[in-house]
């Protein structure tokens, strides 16, 4: 085995609830019975009652947050990846579904961009705990911007500070990073080795009083879960290092022969990014995923590019969707 290898605890069973993304579909069919509709599993679990009285239906924005809980030898662990973009909304959609909030015992931020740590006070405030770990990476903290066309730089809202999010904390970490008694494993940072995925070359940072190039991101990271008899599901937030690079790359310090599944945002929308969709989707192919959900920055024609070369596999993933791999006994 690689010395590099990171010990991993398989889980018997994995849940991932999406809180937010840039969709809500809420009449197409799915066709996986991995993956529930919000309108068919929150009755189930909450019953008919609380549906009617309190079901909110899920709003959309620019932004991704998703609920991942995982069960292990009749434990369970529940952490939260991104907040999406705005002050409240991943937040009220997480309680018009009835998930319990109290019950998260970290947040892990897969990078520092403002449509993934837009909620981040908010959700700080409806967990509720003194010393809830938050999971980042020393450049999320970078003042940030997008140059445009004509030479402009957008600046970015900020990142929030350690003040701002009390009684929580962050963890700062550059390297593999496991949480829930090690079942979820932070990649840390993503080493780059395709010839394709080339970064965000429009980011900028002020360094010095100067905004200055700042393609690579390497705050970027991803989960990596690994489910007993099926093998490792990767979740990503928006891939910038490549959702290729970000598979190879856990599947090498997990040791994982099997990729189970391959969630989040691949990074694939925009002209600059949409000319490694062909090399995306071959690279995907190999791998071989039972399940793919592309979300968020993944783009519809990069989605629609999956669909149509892994079908049996393609999940078009909406607000709400709850995604199951394994088993699991609740007697």
């Amino acid at each position: 085995m690689n010395e590099n290898v990171v010990r991993l605890r398989s889980v018997d069973h994995l849940e991932v609830i999406c809180l937010m993304d840039n969709c809500v579909d809420l009449m197409s069919s799915v066709g996986r019975e991995e993956v529930q509709n919000v309108r068919t599993w929150v009755p189930e679990r909450m019953g008919k009652e609380w549906f009617d009285k309190n079901f909110r239906h899920p709003i959309a924005e620019h932004g991704l947050s998703m609920l991942v809980k995982v069960f292990c030898n009749g434990e369970t662990h529940t952490i939260l990846f991104d907040t999406g973009i705005s002050q409240n909304g991943a937040v009220l959609n997480a309680k018009g579904m009835g998930v319990r909030l109290e019950e998260v015992e970290a947040i892990v931020l897969s990078h520092g961009h403002y449509d993934h740590h837009g909620g981040l006070l908010s959700f700080v405030k409806a967990i509720g705990k003194k010393g809830l770990p938050i999971i980042v990476h020393e450049d999320m903290f970078k003042i940030r911007g997008v140059a445009e066309k004509d030479g402009s730089i957008r600046k970015h809202p900020e990142f929030p500070s350690e003040n701002h999010i009390k009684p929580a904390f962050f963890v700062k970490t550059k390297n593999p990073y496991s949480l829930a008694k090690d079942t979820i494993l932070v990649t840390g940072e993503i080493p780059r080795k395709t010839d394709f995925e080339k970064g965000y070359m429009q980011q900028r940072a002020l360094i010095n009083g100067v905004w200055q190039p700042d393609p690579w991101i390497w705050d970027d990271r991803a989960l990596a879960i690994n489910v007993k008899d099926k093998g490792l599901v990767v979740v990503s937030g928006c891939a910038h290092a490549g959702i290729v690079n970000t598979v190879l790359y856990a599947k090498q310090i997990t040791n994982a022969s099997k990729i189970h599944a391959i969630i989040g945002g691949f990074h694939l929308s925009g002209k600059d990014c949409e000319d490694r969709i062909g090399k995306t989707v071959e690279m995907l192919k190999e791998f071989n995923p039972d399940i793919v959900a592309p979300m968020h920055c993944t783009g519809w024609r990069a989605a629609f590019a999956i669909a149509e070369a892994m079908p049996k596999a393609f999940v078009w993933n909406s607000v709400g969707n709850l995604y199951t791999f394994g088993c699991v006994d609740r007697s």
